[in-house]
């Protein structure tokens, strides 16, 4: 009974580990249909604005504002970035209860498209994981093009597309650097930091990532994510 109960759970385990992987095979070229965090949205009534669209259709702006903004050694690594980690962790230890995150955009991309929210050591390790896998099928720009289609702007407003319209009434491809700035500054926590909240700490968060645009403009490993070629 015992050995037929471990040959069908092996069994189930190998079925699972195929799909997911011919899953994350296939969305190399294909948008997610839904994440976790979107459907959570969607059936708690917080609504769910999305419209997934190309990279060549996202101001290179904004691929530049969010890397400026989340991970500006995003073109370098293979994943994670070690020693904002290592820092991250030693922030929270002396400060419990104002924790700092140190994910990484492949990190970040990871936990929305295939993960949910939260902070169990089981997510972590499936982060670590997913994010091992993305970063070899997928490729830095795709990564790049899949984060800013499903990450959280707003209240039930998810990617690049449905933020600029549902801020600006204007198509993504069409924003300015200083819009570019403003979405990304409400990355750390969107429903908490609003687009046009037009508060101090939205006002001096803006101004340093367009700051920190202008010195990474000129890096060629990040023009290769941000030009349309």
């Amino acid at each position: 009974m015992i050995a037929r109960f471990w040959s069908r759970l092996k069994r189930v385990l190998l079925y699972l580990f195929i799909f997911q992987f011919v899953y994350i095979i296939l969305l190399r070229w294909v948008d997610p249909p839904i994440t976790m965090t979107q459907f959570v949205s969607w059936v708690t009534g917080d609504g769910l604005r999305r419209d997934y669209v190309r990279a060549d259709q996202i101001s290179p702006y904004l691929r530049l504002a969010v890397i400026a903004s989340e991970d500006q050694l995003f073109p370098a690594h293979y994943g994670f970035d070690w020693k904002r980690i290592q820092e991250a962790m030693a922030y929270n230890k002396r400060k419990p209860t104002k924790l700092r995150g140190g994910s990484t955009i492949s990190q970040q991309t990871a936990k929305n498209v295939f993960l949910w929210q939260g902070r169990s050591w089981i997510r972590k390790g499936l982060e670590v994981y997913f994010t091992f896998m993305i970063e070899i099928v997928w490729g830095k720009k795709r990564i790049l093009e899949v984060y800013l289609n499903v990450i959280e702007m707003g209240k039930g407003v998810y990617g690049a597309e449905a933020a600029s319209q549902f801020y600006f009434n204007k198509s993504a491809r069409n924003l300015s650097r200083r819009e570019s700035a403003l979405i990304a500054a409400c990355l750390p926590n969107p429903v908490r930091y609003k687009v046009k909240s037009g508060s101090r700490y939205m006002q001096s968060r803006t101004s340093m990532i367009q700051r920190q645009m202008m010195n990474l403009q000129s890096d060629p490993t990040i023009r290769k994510l941000i030009e349309n070629r």
